[in-house]
């Protein structure tokens, strides 16, 4: 798929899929209520998601399975979410791969262990939220029957990209860019996964053919 489409550009590698699109979906507190289907990542409130639920609901579920991608010695597969409302449960072939809570934040689990040997994977996500919980960030999330201040319906469960991503266990796990306007310059901290000893780090920047910087530098507590 396209880096231009890819959802953290900055962040971009070449093995990597996007898991939008159909997936099972229920509302209730069991999985055993998954018997619809939706459209991620619009949350099931939405006329998009194909479901336009009403009035209020704590828990909904997903599912899907995928194909599992070959990996190589040392390569990692990592199931990322760029944000799920509000307290997010992730299963992976029945294995619990972790949980998240935060409605606005993106997440990640490395499912690597949990697809061993497997063709083909199985991704269950549980969403809790209760919408009358005043205490929890509120943005688009009315507590009222019908929206008073806003004109968007309710937000919950998967509400942006999921995507899966094969990555080497040695690696670049975020990068923060800082501008300082007054003397024309740009910081960049890197931060890295499993760098051996004696790791060192080459940053280059262009603007089109053009280079700017080309230098590399050494890995210091898995920062650069």
């Amino acid at each position: 798929m396209s880096v231009s489409t890819h959802p953290r550009p900055q962040l971009a590698r070449e093995n990597w899929t996007n898991l939008n699109g159909r997936w099972a979906f229920g509302i209730g507190d069991a999985a055993s209520c998954v018997n619809r289907e939706i459209t991620v990542p619009y949350a099931p409130e939405t006329p998009a998601s194909g479901i336009e639920a009403k009035g209020y609901f704590n828990t909904c579920w997903y599912q899907r399975s995928i194909d599992t991608p070959k990996l190589g010695a040392g390569a990692r597969l990592m199931l990322h979410f760029e944000a799920a409302d509000y307290t997010t449960q992730v299963w992976v072939n029945g294995q619990f791969a972790g949980e998240h809570e935060g409605g606005y934040t993106r997440f990640s689990f490395d499912i690597t262990d949990a697809v061993a040997g497997k063709t083909s994977s199985e991704i269950l996500v549980r969403c809790d939220d209760d919408p009358l919980d005043l205490s929890k960030p509120r943005g688009k999330q009315d507590w009222q029957p019908e929206a008073h201040a806003i004109w968007y319906p309710r937000t919950t469960g998967l509400w942006q990209t999921v995507w899966t991503e094969v990555v080497p266990a040695a690696r670049i796990s975020g990068l923060r860019w800082r501008a300082d306007v007054p003397t024309w310059s740009i910081r960049m901290d890197a931060a890295t996964l499993n760098a051996p000893a004696g790791a060192r780090l080459r940053v280059q920047l262009r603007i089109g053919e053009r280079s700017l910087a080309d230098d590399t530098f050494a890995i210091n507590d898995q920062l650069a």
